[in-house]
């Protein structure tokens, strides 16, 4: 209000921002995902990928519901707030502990996989051609 946009356009505009800002956040796991995936089952993936993020986004709601009543926090009541704020923080960080896992995961180049393929594909024809 202080700077001129109403209530309702600031709150659509942060709901779209924040969404956008989401969907860009997730391509590099999407990256990561298709030079994994076999050929042929990207789609799967894709959607696989898909719901499990909407599954833990709302997993993710829930907890925050429920963390958000057990520390007394409402329309009225900020005491705990600075807590949940913490709380929140703190556990946004938690997926660094399983960044281990991904040791040696994309290592090799698109290109690299491309010569393979065509290599592997040359063999084939040859292999045909006796």
């Amino acid at each position: 209000r202080a700077i001129g946009i109403p209530d309702t356009w600031f709150v659509l505009g942060d709901d779209v921002v924040l969404s956008a800002l989401g969907e860009i956040a997730f391509l590099p796991t999407l990256v990561l995902a298709a030079r994994l995936c076999p050929r042929g089952v990207e789609a799967v993936l894709f959607a696989t990928l898909m719901s499990i993020n909407n599954g833990a986004s709302t997993v993710g709601t829930e907890i925050g519901a429920l963390l958000t009543k057990s520390l007394g926090v409402t329309e009225t009541n900020f005491d705990n707030l600075a807590l949940l704020s913490f709380i929140c923080n703190l556990t946004s960080l938690y997926p660094l502990v399983f960044i281990g896992w991904l040791d040696g995961v994309g290592s090799v180049s698109e290109q690299e996989i491309e010569e393979e393929e065509a290599a592997a594909a040359a063999t084939v024809i040859d292999a045909d051609a006796d």
